[in-house]
């Protein structure tokens, strides 16, 4: 499945628990089939999404950890 089919308006995104719940500039993100996307959540759905494989978007998160 290409990143164009997916469907991320029922895909479930969530916040970081380190985000105020005041509206302030944080990033959502959700999974579906093999790939993660991240979105603004000011936007929600109106917004655009970031897509990663899994793979990468993993070595992200573990760079950022360092």
């Amino acid at each position: 499945m290409s990143t164009a089919e997916i469907d991320w308006t029922t895909s479930r995104f969530v916040k970081s628990s380190y985000s105020s719940n005041n509206g302030g500039e944080c990033v959502e993100v959700g999974r579906a089939h093999d790939r993660v996307g991240v979105r603004d959540s000011k936007r929600g759905q109106a917004g655009e999404v970031l897509t990663f494989s899994t793979i990468t978007f993993t070595a992200f998160l573990r760079g950022v950890g360092r």
